[in-house]
Order: structure tokens, then C-alpha cells, then sequence
């Protein structure tokens, strides 16, 4: 069950239950809600219900929501934070799902902004590179970790090609304000990519990948030291982030983030 009071955690979760509505329908488990993305882009998930005060989630109720994902054929996925829902992990690992925890960081409000990378810049919805730093991430996130990989613009090239029918609702979405996309471009070609989601005064950092071929430059620091840049320029007071593991929440803690809680992402085990 979700208290209501003004704690950090607390805005996360309205936020967690805000972003994907301007993109998705939401469908009611109870205490599950499922989140169906009507547009292109990335797949949604199911989370616990805001505010819910029945009966905690069940392995029945977590295999209704599977079941209605399989029928979608959408990603039989649930993200949560530990602390918020405890007893939902355990759950969700009696129907088969492998769950993934993740340091859940918010940064210092009072850190010092981090100097600006040369390379980086913050895209506007007409920037002949927003196609790249769309794709960027499905690259990087393929061959997960922070080792140096092959994969670089042969295969940013191909991902650009087939995925091509996403940039003009990712401009949109910078043209209002709800996604801003930063990139780090090199040679022409966009390096490294990522993006923050605000919402009033709460924006999530998201999605920050280098090309495996260009990793091991401090890539992804310069990106996300323009976001954060930018989020306080546009306001924000909470920004937060899920770290890939530990080592990459030890890089986000030199740009003024702490750990706060925990992330957990459950899918179908390989």
C-alpha cells in the first residue's frame, strides 16, 4: 500500500504512475494497473496501483496481469521500488518472473552543476541527430554492461532504418516539453544518448547509452550532466535515476546523486 505524505518516495511513485499516461492506456488489476503503450516507442509495464489501500498483490492477481500482456503480446513485465511495495518481489518470483534490483537514486539538490562535455548538447525536436540519439539506446542496451564492445555505427545505422517511424513523436514530445533528449556526437554520428521526463517539478534521467565501441570516455557523464543541467534549468527539484548496477550509481554519485532505495524490474528469465 502507498502512503500519501511528501516524501521522496512518495513523489516518485505519483510520478511512476504520471509518465506513462500521456502515452498509454491504463488497465485495472486492483492492486496491479497495467500500462499499454498506444504509440511507438518503448513498452510499458504494470506496477502496483497508486494509492491502493485492498489487499496486498497476490500471485493470482500478478498472473492476470501475465496473462493480459501475453494476449497483448506486449513484454510480460512490472517495475516497483522495494521499499514502497515489500512484499511484491516475493510475488511476482512465485509465477516464474526473474527480478532485477537496481540502486534508486535522487540527486542532492544543492550539488554543484558539473562542467559541460564539448561534445554534448541538448537536441531540439528538428536536430538532424534526433533519429541517432533515438537509437543509440536499443545498441547499447544490447549488449548490456560498461565493457568495450564492437557494435558502433554499422549497427546504430541499421537501428536508425528500423526505427525510423519513432522521431516524429519523440519531436513532439520535446516540442511540449515532456521528453528532452541529450547527445553526444562525434564524426557524425550521435556516441551516446539519453533523455529526462519531467513532470512538474519531478523528471526521471533515462535511458543514457553509449555505443559499445565508444565506451570507457566518460560519455555518459558528459550526457548526463547536460540532463541534469537542464532539469534545474527548467525547474526540477527531484531528479531521479535507476543505476544499471553498482559501479554505474558509483559514476552517477560523482554527478551528486545517492542511493535512496531500490528499483526491481521483473521479466520472463532468459
Amino acid at each position: 500500500m502507498t502512503t500519501v505524505n511528501d516524501t521522496p518516495l512518495d513523489r516518485l511513485e505519483h510520478y511512476y504512475d504520471s509518465v506513462p499516461r500521456a502515452a498509454a492506456r491504463a488497465e485495472d488489476f486492483g492492486p496491479l494497473t497495467l500500462f499499454v503503450r498506444e504509440a511507438t516507442g518503448w513498452p510499458y509495464y504494470a506496477r502496483p496501483t497508486l494509492d491502493w489501500t485492498g489487499p496486498a498483490a497476490t500471485a493470482e492477481d500478478v498472473e492476470r496481469v501475465r496473462a493480459r500482456q501475453r494476449e497483448l503480446c506486449v513484454p510480460e513485465a512490472f517495475e516497483w521500488v522495494a521499499e514502497v511495495t515489500p512484499g511484491l518481489r516475493e510475488v511476482v518470483e512465485a509465477t516464474g518472473l526473474r527480478v532485477h534490483a537496481h540502486p534508486l537514486m535522487i540527486r542532492d539538490e544543492d550539488a554543484p552543476l558539473p562542467d559541460p562535455h564539448p561534445l554534448v548538447r541538448v537536441l531540439d525536436p528538428e536536430d538532424p541527430f534526433l533519429a541517432g540519439a533515438l537509437a543509440v539506446p536499443h545498441v547499447a542496451f544490447a549488449a548490456p554492461g560498461t565493457a568495450v564492445g564492437e557494435a558502433g555505427t554499422g549497427e546504430l545505422a541499421t537501428e536508425i532504418t528500423a526505427r525510423a517511424a519513432e522521431v516524429p513523436a519523440a519531436a513532439d514530445r520535446i516540442r511540449v516539453g515532456r521528453t528532452v533528449l541529450a547527445a553526444a556526437v562525434e564524426n557524425g554520428a550521435v556516441v551516446c544518448s539519453g533523455m529526462h521526463l519531467p513532470i512538474g517539478r519531478v523528471s526521471e534521467i533515462a535511458g543514457v547509452g553509449t555505443l559499445p565501441a565508444e565506451r570507457r570516455r566518460g560519455l555518459a557523464y558528459g550526457v548526463t550532466a547536460a540532463l541534469v543541467a537542464d532539469a534545474r534549468e527548467r525547474g526540477v527539484e527531484t531528479l531521479f535515476l535507476s543505476a544499471g548496477d553498482e559501479d554505474v550509481a558509483r559514476m552517477y554519485g560523482r554527478l551528486g546523486f545517492r542511493t535512496v532505495a531500490t528499483a526491481l524490474i521483473a521479466e520472463l528469465a532468459e
